[in-house]
């Protein structure tokens, strides 16, 4: 019974944080370039006073993400870019620290600022900036090119490149604003991974969220349906303790 109690009390816990990764890659189901986050469970001994070897709980275990590709969408706009295979776009997160995503719904700002959901893009030498009312158009390797207002197809020149980086097996960890970083360098940082020349991008493509809406539904319910089972073994144990006690009183 002591076992019951601990077991099913930390899994109806880790339930509830498992609950809410669903909820919220379920919200994400039509973002761009998003990656679902990826949540599992493991028994663990209890630590501290309560350490007893009947006693066990339940703990988050390999968190991270899912990586899988998304499906890709043509719109056909100049400004929408799908990154294939591994690549991913850098941007300039809210610290100013480099940070990577898939989402590339590109837009340009009023100070003429090349940005994607709201922060910049970086390129070779930092954030990239184009020419007001210019005709942009992207190139398979991120080359941005401009034909200025009233100009010609004849006018168009190269005003930037994207930054496109491939990570190498240690991967990238997402951050709490949604992007992704590489792993922490010797000070403790996120390092900036160096760019990759031979990284490609479709234009006139985005790519949509790897998240199935129908299998995170069925996670969902499932995930609901383990928690009230476990609230029940709770319940259960709880009455069985109640009942051995009236025993106890009775002998």
């Amino acid at each position: 019974m002591d076992r019951i109690l601990y077991t099913a009390m930390s899994g109806a816990r880790q339930s509830m944080e498992q609950q809410a990764v669903v909820s919220h890659n379920l919200s994400n189901v039509s973002t761009t370039g998003f990656r679902a986050q990826l949540h599992a469970m493991r028994a663990v001994p209890v630590q501290g006073d309560g350490a007893l070897p009947t006693r066990v709980s339940v703990a988050a275990s390999t968190p991270g993400a899912d990586f899988a590709p998304g499906p890709m969408n043509r719109t056909g706009r100049a400004l929408d870019v799908a990154l294939q295979g591994d690549a991913w776009l850098a941007v300039q997160a809210a610290d100013g620290s480099e940070a990577y995503t898939r989402r590339g719904d590109l837009q340009v700002d009023g100070d003429g600022l090349l940005r994607s959901a709201g922060r910049p893009v970086l390129g070779e030498g930092g954030p990239i900036q184009v020419p007001l009312g210019a005709q942009l158009s992207v190139g398979s390797d991120g080359t941005l090119s401009a034909i200025a207002q009233g100009q010609g197809a004849d006018a168009l020149v190269a005003v930037g490149r994207l930054k496109l980086v491939t990570p190498d097996e240690a991967g990238l960890a997402r951050g709490d604003d949604g992007l992704f970083r590489a792993p922490p360098g010797a000070e403790g940082a996120p390092a900036a991974l160096p760019a990759d020349e031979d990284a490609r991008l479709v234009s006139g493509a985005l790519e949509g969220s790897n998240v199935s809406a129908v299998e995170a539904m069925v996670s969902m319910i499932d995930v609901a349906r383990r928690y009230e089972m476990q609230t029940k073994v709770i319940s259960t144990a709880d009455e069985n303790a109640q009942r051995a006690n009236r025993l106890l009183s009775m002998s």
